[in-house]
């Protein structure tokens, strides 16, 4: 699997990373693809989804801020555990929910 096509960006991943093992997990039912070493934040931002969970006052739609690890806005829940996206590496199999509070 190639994330890039004649040097044109084709799926949000920048090109030139050199090929990895790709790898599978599930976001909301929806299969999605992935390479060893994404991030959860990543691996949805390249899928195109951008909304990681709601914000508990208001409902609104939050994602991924930060991308370090030191805010909550990129909340998941991964196999019923809630977890930082930006932080936590895809692996095979995974079950992916939009998150909850922080």
């Amino acid at each position: 699997m190639s994330a890039h096509s004649g040097g044109k960006i084709t799926d949000g991943r920048i090109p030139g990373l050199g090929e990895r093992a790709a790898v599978s997990f599930v976001f909301e039912g929806q299969p999605v693809h992935a390479f060893v070493g994404d991030t959860v934040a990543m691996a949805l931002w390249a899928a195109a989804q951008t909304t990681l969970r709601n914000s508990s006052r208001e409902g609104q739609p939050r994602g991924v801020l930060c991308n370090m690890g030191i805010c909550y806005d990129c909340l998941v829940v991964i196999d019923g555990v809630t977890v930082r996206s930006c932080t936590t590496v895809v692996r095979e199999g995974m079950q992916v929910q939009r998150g909850g509070r922080p």
